[in-house]
Order: structure tokens, then sequence, then C-alpha cells
């Protein structure tokens, strides 16, 4: 293990992770207010630095952390790392998806229902005097199809959860064979457009995923389907995906992300809030809820445990 073990915390997370890793010797300095050019200044003094999503650490980042032996974000995904650059610099990248897989799973589980039964809307007509039993008549997940792309933590997950509602679930992950279980069937990519009534996206953001879901592939759809997105807003194009509501091939939606997302998802990006977010704001055929998919009580402090599990495990290893 390295002369110095100093960790460095830009984000707030779970107190378990700082409690943890002093407990095991290590010193926890807490810098939430730094910008991007102190934290440039101070990062060849420690060897390991937690994120959430405040700061980008692009190259310029991991080239002054000389002494960095791991960057942890303490979520799930990795789009504000450059991993394959600190990869390159033997810096070890960890993540915590384990910690909030179960909170997405019974989120987009709520979503779905709450869409297919009017809830929101019913209940925004009931605080107002409107009783409104006809207008607000749902429909059943029994007899569905879902298909899940990404078989990872977040779409097992959310499999799992509909086990039990009379559902055939089909699994798409290109970078996993074999994975069928009991929850989910795994499928192919032309299964899912032949098939599918619900379509969950549960994949990380990359360069080949970035509006993934536009127009030509909605249109591959046999059926008219419902689109639920609790990944990240740029695997949805929205102009793309406003103009298939409006024709009828999408017939709702449930998005806890969005493309219009600040950096930090800590906020919407104000300059870009176009005509396709006015549609779905009015729309009572779309859920929104503000990217707190993976964000409870419980996962909070399981994400800080995941991350101090990793983070000792891989300092043993140096």
């Amino acid at each position: 293990m390295a002369n110095f073990q100093k960790v460095l915390f830009i984000d707030s997370v779970h107190p378990r992770l700082q409690k943890e890793l002093e407990a095991a010797g290590f010193i926890c300095d807490l810098q939430y207010k730094w910008d991007k050019e102190r934290i440039a200044q101070e990062l060849v003094n420690y060897i390991g630095v937690v994120i959430r999503s405040r700061i980008k650490v692009d190259k310029e980042l991991i080239d002054k952390g000389t002494n960095l032996k791991f960057i942890a974000r303490a979520g799930a995904g990795m789009e504000n790392i450059d991993v394959a650059y600190a990869h390159s610099k033997g810096i070890h990248c960890l993540h915590a998806p384990e910690g909030n897989r179960d909170a997405v799973g019974e989120h987009v589980l709520g979503m779905l229902l709450a869409l297919f039964n009017n809830i929101c809307r019913a209940d925004s007509e009931v605080r107002n005097g409107h009783w409104i039993r006809e207008g607000n008549r749902g429909i059943e997940l029994q007899g569905k199809t879902v298909g899940i792309i990404g078989y990872g933590n977040m779409g097992s997950a959310f499999a799992q959860r509909l086990k039990g509602f009379g559902v055939t679930v089909l699994a798409y992950d290109k970078y996993k064979q074999h994975f069928s279980d009991e929850y989910a069937k795994e499928a192919t990519l032309e299964e899912l457009f032949d098939k599918v009534d619900v379509l969950s996206l549960h994949i990380p953001l990359t360069d080949e995923t970035r509006f993934m879901v536009n127009s030509s592939f909605i249109e591959r759809f046999k059926k008219n389907i419902y689109i639920v997105n609790a990944a990240r807003g740029k695997v949805l194009k929205t102009d793309d995906f406003v103009l298939a509501m409006k024709n009828g091939k999408v017939l709702g939606a449930c998005l806890d992300v969005l493309e219009y997302e600040s950096l930090s998802f800590e906020g919407l990006d104000k300059d870009k809030l176009p005509e396709a977010f006015q549609y779905l704001i009015k729309s009572d055929r779309v859920v929104l809820t503000p990217h707190i998919a993976g964000w409870t009580y419980e996962s909070n402090e399981k994400i800080s445990a995941v991350l101090a599990e990793k983070i000792l495990l891989c300092m043993r290893h140096q």
C-alpha cells in the first residue's frame, strides 16, 4: 500500500463509506466545494477519489492525480470518468450498481403501474374535486410482454419485480450470453421488435448507446409500445420519441431521466428545454420523475457499503 492513504471526497455520500475507510486506516478529506481547478491542484496528494456526478474526471484531472490508485463513483453510471484513460494509467475505476439496483427495480415497476392505471392523473382529479371513473379505466400488466434491454444489475432487478404479474419477460444484452433465468428469457433484438408491449431501458450511456432509441429504432417494433427509461436521458432521442407518441407508435412512457439533465443530474439545463419537453410535461400519457429511481435511503447506504468493500479489496492487491 502507498506511503500515504488520503482519499478525497468530491461529493457527499452516505457516511458509512468514510467510517469504514477510516477504520481501515485511510484519511478521508471531504471537499464538496472545491472546483475543478482546485481539485487539479490538490489531486497529487491523494491515492483515491470518491465522486458522484459533480465533476467530470477527464484526462486533465487524471494526469494531475499521479498517485491515484482508484476512482470510486457512488452510483452506477461511469460516463463522467474517462475509464479507458484511467485504466491506461493503472487506476482502478469502481462503481456500485449493486447498491441501488433494488431501488431502481421497485421504482420502475411503480412508474409502470402508475401509468397503466392513470394513478397520477386520477390523484390530481380527486384532489380537485373530480370523481372520474370511466375516464380513468386502466390496463393490466398481466398477459403483456416486457422487453428489457440491458440485463445487468438494474435490468435483472426489474425482471425480478415483475415475477408474479403474469407477464412474459424477454431480455436482450449485447454483451452477455446464456443468461436466461427464472425471471427473464434471453432474446435477440429482433425478438424484442417482434413481440414486446413494453420496452424498458437499462443500459449505460456510451458512444454506442447515445440516442440509440430514435425514430428508426422505434419504428422497428411490430406493436405500438410503452417505453420506460430509468437509465440515462441521452439514450433516448426526445424529439423522435415525442413524434412517435404523436403518431401513436408510442402509447405512453415512464421517464425517470431526461435528455435535458445537467451534467451533475441535479437539475435540468434550462437553456435546452425545447418544444418536445413541453409536450412531455403536458401529456398525461407520460409519468415523469427527477432521476430518483435509485435514490432511496436504503440505496444511499448500500452504495457506500459496496464501494467500501470494493475499495478495500482493491487496495489489498496493490
